[in-house]
């Protein structure tokens, strides 16, 4: 690449604020998440509320791993420009669509329009990944889990921004469709620098590496497949609690789940600037390991909180746990695969966001059978009093979280089995080179 035409330091920027915007993203539908079951799904289906909020906030999930799928192949093709501008255009469509949404009668009709807003924000927030990931990996190829845990950083940095607004909002009383518009700025900025930047290009095209040389990387390596199911469990242990935290958390400790999601995610705004010289001790899959292990102790631990304090005592362990998986597991992929390019790290990120869209209707299900269980049946839902209620949807919240935390567990015989045969043969750690087996 051309260092008269490519200023790294500015593209490393812009990648750091498209991963802004999605973290932004995030907390909002986290914010609006309680407001859309209450004004909208409750209306509708009191019962099966939960469920019918899962799956709007599961669509979002979709739209982003479709994008991944189809766009990572296609950034090559059309540029990381362009795919970025997608995005922005993406997150404001979204936007305003879910604004209009709650201007509407409540009905069959707002539904479709909520699901179509938030298959957008999807869609936008694909782009951002289908294109950050990439040109961060041929920027700093030397770097790679380092830089892509810097600009994943940026995710928290966007929730904990986004989370205090909401919580601003809600305190200052005022109206909580206003959330929707604090993701049009940082989209707007994002397009404007976007636009008045060169870009380089991906690591394959650079390269020389065909598309037929690339699928062929991928296919006739298993191990590539091991870790692209492994990115299932590890997306459904962070992002699926994260964006339930909310609607379960406000109910059984009593404060405002979003709260605890901010912590998180300053939490790991900062540990993520230390990867580097974590992975350099122990490697990328050892610290995988050990992240799964933290992951589903915390969400366990998550799960009994009856008090504020124990609240944040577990979320700081399912924080450290859950901190660095996404993007140590795209650095995994990028170091081991080099020659599968945006392909390889779309279809890591495409596994990642189908998971959610499968868990997140589950937990609502789950919840939602948990509420009529104890109420003593769905058609007594109804006719209980605040307070019972209150127990009710506690008890659900509690039934909810645990069943999401066996996930990350499931991954340490994989992780535990690649982290002791790259040590047998001195691969993959204490500086050793990360394309030496890919070579």
């Amino acid at each position: 690449m051309s260092e008269q035409t490519i200023d790294r330091k500015r593209l490393y920027y812009v990648g750091n604020l498209s991963i802004f915007m999605i973290g932004l993203g995030f907390a909002v539908r986290a914010n609006i998440a309680p407001n859309l079951q209450a004004d909208i799904y409750d209306k509708i289906d009191l019962a099966n509320s939960a469920s019918m909020v899962g799956e709007a906030l599961g669509i979002t999930f979709t739209g982003f791993a479709l994008t991944l799928l189809f766009g990572s192949a296609l950034v090559d093709l059309i540029g990381m420009k362009r795919m970025l501008l997608l995005s922005a255009i993406g997150y404001v469509a979204g936007s305003v669509g879910l604004f209009a949404a709650t201007m509407m009668p409540v009905g069959p009709s707002v539904e479709t329009v909520v699901l179509v807003s938030l298959l957008l924000t999807g869609l936008g927030w694909g782009a951002v990944e289908a294109a950050s990931n990439p040109m961060v990996a041929a920027l700093y190829p030397e770097e790679k889990t380092h830089r892509l845990n810097i600009l994943h950083a940026w995710w928290p940095a966007g929730i904990v921004v986004g989370g205090l607004l909401g919580v601003s909002i809600g305190a200052a009383d005022l109206p909580w469709e206003i959330n929707m518009f604090v993701l049009l700025i940082p989209a707007l900025i994002l397009a404007a620098m976007v636009a008045t930047a060169s870009f380089p290009q991906t690591e394959r095209v650079a390269s020389g590496v065909s598309y037929g040389e690339m699928f062929t990387e991928l296919f006739k390596r298993p191990l590539f497949w091991v870790f692209w199911a492994c990115m299932f469990l590890t997306a459904s242990a962070e992002l699926a609690p994260g964006q339930w935290v909310n609607i379960a958390l406000s109910n059984i400790v009593g404060m405002q789940g979003i709260l605890l999601l901010v912590y998180v995610s300053a939490l790991m705004f900062v540990m993520r600037h230390f990867a580097g010289p974590i992975v350099k001790r122990i490697s990328s899959v050892g610290l995988m390991f050990v992240s799964c292990v933290a992951a589903g102790v915390g969400l366990y631990l998550l799960s009994l909180a009856t008090t504020p304090l124990l609240a944040f005592a577990a979320a700081t362990v399912w924080g450290m746990g859950v901190c660095y998986l996404w993007p140590t597991m795209l650095a995994i992929v990028s170091e081991r695969f080099p020659r599968g390019g945006a392909v390889a790290l779309g279809l890591m990120g495409f596994a990642g966001g189908m998971a959610i869209q499968f868990v997140l209707p589950k937990m609502g299900a789950i919840f939602d059978t948990a509420k009529a269980q104890a109420a003593g049946g769905a058609d007594k839902l109804t006719g209980l009093s605040p307070q019972a209620m209150d127990e009710v949807i506690r008890y659900a919240s509690v039934e909810s979280f645990q069943s999401v935390a066996i996930v990350p567990l499931l991954l340490l015989p994989v992780f535990g089995i690649i982290w002791l045969y790259d040590r047998k043969k001195g691969l993959y750690q204490s500086g050793a080179s990360a394309d030496s087996e890919a070579s």
